[in-house]
């Protein structure tokens, strides 16, 4: 049974790289194998950890809807959705990455999404630990891509703004009664304490805090440099604090 963490929270708030930072994190503690998989069509999680991805499961999901009707029914149907999911997962030392792609175009075509969902619930289950980087809307969720998740970690940048957000994003996942053990606040890139106020709109939307995780000049450097989060050094302050996560989740 594998341990999966989702990582959410709106644009610029920096959840790829909280993302990437835990999968650094559980590799420096040799734990794994990790799955990692990227469900945010405008995240750059493969960028961050050095790999490069040629297929998404949008992709081969598409070209399964137009192949289809042509294809012979039962197993064979089942031996190229598998076959094509293997294709495009991207293996590397210490965790492999999955791509989502985009969501679903126009039409229905419900086989192939279940098929999908199948063979993606057990890929999953070959791993220790399911990282998935996850979009605002948390569209793959709500596809119950991932069907029992331990955590769901909402990050947020030290604003009013962003715990609205955020806590939008958690009555979602309750709305879509998603099945979460525990969810989570981080918020991120804080520069000192967090002020009175802002520490008054946390305690009203009823979030546990997880952690303050503060801005950091070699986080910065790494993005603008186009290194890796593998490239940052141990004293990094956000991945020593993001350690310290992954040490209270008990991973």
């Amino acid at each position: 049974m594998s341990i999966s963490i989702a990582v959410a929270g709106k644009g610029g708030t920096g959840k790829t790289t909280i993302c990437s930072l835990i999968i650094r994190s559980l590799m420096d503690a040799n734990k794994g194998p990790i799955l990692a998989l990227d469900a945010d069509p405008n995240s750059n999680l493969n960028e961050l950890l050095g790999v490069k991805i040629t297929k998404t499961v949008g992709m081969i999901r598409e070209d399964f809807k137009k192949e289809a009707p042509r294809m012979s029914k039962g197993l064979y149907k089942n031996q190229v959705v598998e076959m094509n999911i293997h294709q495009a997962l991207v293996e590397n030392k210490g965790f492999d990455l999955l791509a989502m792609g985009r969501g679903e175009g126009s039409g229905c075509y419900c086989y192939a999404n279940d098929l999908f969902r199948r063979y993606i619930d057990i890929l999953q289950d070959n791993y220790r630990y399911v990282v998935m980087d996850n979009e605002a809307g948390m569209e793959h969720l709500s596809r119950r891509t991932t069907q029992d998740l331990k955590y769901l970690l909402i990050i947020s940048d030290p604003s009013p703004k962003g715990i609205l957000t955020a806590t939008r994003i958690r009555d979602l996942a309750k709305e879509l009664k998603l099945k979460v053990e525990k969810i989570f606040l981080i918020i991120d890139r804080v520069n000192n304490k967090l002020d009175a106020k802002l520490k008054k709109n946390i305690g009203e939307s009823g979030f546990d805090i997880l952690e303050c995780v503060k801005a950091d000049k070699i986080i910065y450097e790494m993005d603008i440099s186009g290194k890796t989060i593998f490239n940052i050094p141990d004293d990094s302050i956000a991945l020593k604090q993001v350690k310290k996560i992954v040490e209270n989740l008990n991973l």
